[in-house]
């Protein structure tokens, strides 16, 4: 019984080495996500601040990495900085590559941008890869602001910063009652100097 369990305990331990081995020889695994967020200009004009990271999960390199976003119409939006596409010579096992770009809306309204392409070559097969970026949240563009959220940013100070803001008003009350002389306190010392 002893030398069955032990048998089989070695058979385990030595598929959870050719499967390990077998992964660590295995090919890039490409995931990117993409973020956008809308700028109003004291001008009235709105741009949209694009970022896409891409990550490499795998255990080999990527070679030949390109990226294309071609999901913002010419006749929707201006380029203001950067291109909405790049490529680069490799994205190593393990790595991060990062690009951004800036937009200008030149129309009012809803906009629902797809996915970025990127494309990638591993060197054990012959035609390129694929990968999409994660899609964006439709952005409502030049859209008019309702007077609540105006206050939003002071809403979103308080939610982020609200526990730090309420421990330095306790200390800094704590450090004036202590620093500051009590007024009875003054009262009666000056009534013992008399």
């Amino acid at each position: 019984m002893e030398s069955l369990t032990g048998n089989s305990l070695m058979k385990v331990l030595m598929i959870l080495f050719l499967v390990s081995a077998s992964t660590a020889t295995g090919d890039p695994f490409i995931i990117a996500h993409k973020k956008a967020s809308l700028n109003r200009l004291k001008t009235g004009a709105e741009r949209v601040s694009v970022s896409i990271d891409i990550y490499n999960q795998g255990f080999s390199t990527a070679y030949d990495v390109s990226l294309v976003d071609d999901s913002w119409p010419e006749d929707m939006f201006d380029i203001v900085s950067g291109n909405t596409s790049k490529s680069w010579e490799r994205l190593d096992a393990g790595g991060v590559l990062s690009h951004s770009f800036e937009l200008e809306a030149k129309i009012q309204g809803l906009f629902n941008g797809a996915p970025a392409v990127i494309t990638y070559r591993v060197p054990t097969k012959a035609t390129l890869q694929e990968a999409y970026s994660t899609p964006i949240l439709p952005l409502n563009i030049l859209a008019e602001i309702p007077p609540e959220k105006q206050l939003e940013w002071a809403k979103r100070l308080l939610t982020q910063y609200g526990n730090q803001i309420s421990v330095v008003s306790i200390v800094v009350l704590f450090i004036y009652l202590i620093a500051s002389p009590s007024k009875t306190s003054a009262a009666k010392a000056s009534r013992k100097k008399r």
